[in-house]
């Protein structure tokens, strides 16, 4: 096991494994199950699993295809998408997941982090935020699979969210999500240096130095990973994935 986590950030929408650009465009990936099992061989950490469309299309989770994900999976799972309340959590966590990832219901209904997290436990609990640059160069935090924004400041609100009962953060670069192009290392920083709970950095990663800078640069406590691990290469057909380990402890040890 790395000692830093590196988990693969997988995207569903109607059922069907994508990868999106920036939180638009998106590729066709295939069967999550596939998916699943490859990834079981690989021995991963961890899975996360996100369905980008349910908020926004106010869908509860697809307690079905979480069973399936569920039954098939080795190591520890996470779920975000459509959970606005105790039960819907309560449901995803018993079908073996272990943790539940909340994004816009904890914008709506501030309160649902903390009654989540005196329930189930702060570990449990991993707090969403999406962040996008203005024109002006302003970090801004949005939501419904980053079509409306959240008038709060990105810093403010990992505070808040954190202070609420969130026992991690997924942080999630939209200007850098799909595009190969490293980590949002400024705000990351940022997040990382006003909170204590776990922050995982998301978006933009295309190589091991991307991780390498993440993480000893930003201070992310672990790294999820989309396109490096679903693609060959930027540009190249579908592959699932993960990057030899051994390169990335050696990225990752402390000189």
């Amino acid at each position: 096991m790395l000692q830093t986590r590196i988990i693969p950030c997988l995207q569903l929408i109607n059922g069907s494994l994508v990868k999106t650009v920036k939180f638009d465009k998106y590729g066709y990936i295939g069967d999550y199950i596939n998916t699943v099992r490859i990834f079981n061989e690989l021995e991963v950490d961890e899975l996360c699993f996100l369905d980008i469309r349910a908020s926004k299309e106010k869908r509860q989770p697809n307690i079905e295809i979480l069973h399936q994900i569920a039954d098939e999976c080795f190591m520890p799972l996470s779920y975000g998408g459509g959970i606005d309340n105790l039960e819907s959590a309560k449901q995803i966590l018993s079908i073996g997941f272990e943790k539940v990832i909340i994004n816009t219901a904890a914008a709506k209904d501030p309160a649902l982090i903390t009654k989540l997290s005196e329930h189930f436990g702060a570990q449990a609990i991993v707090a969403s935020i999406d962040v996008k640059k203005n024109m002006w160069g302003k970090y801004q935090v949005y939501i419904n699979d980053g079509t409306e924004k959240y008038n709060t400041d990105p810093v403010e609100w990992a505070t808040q969210l954190q202070q609420a009962g969130a026992g991690e953060i997924l942080l999630t670069s939209m200007d850098r999500e799909g595009t190969w192009t490293g980590f949002d290392l400024e705000i990351t920083k940022k997040i990382t240096s006003a909170v204590s709970i776990p922050v995982i950095a998301n978006g933009g990663a295309g190589t091991i130095e991307d991780i390498e800078d993440v993480v000893k640069k930003a201070n992310a406590s672990a790294v999820a990973l989309g396109s490096m691990l679903v693609y060959q290469k930027k540009g190249m057909g579908v592959l699932v994935n993960f990057p030899d380990k051994r390169k990335i402890e050696s990225a990752l040890a402390v000189n």
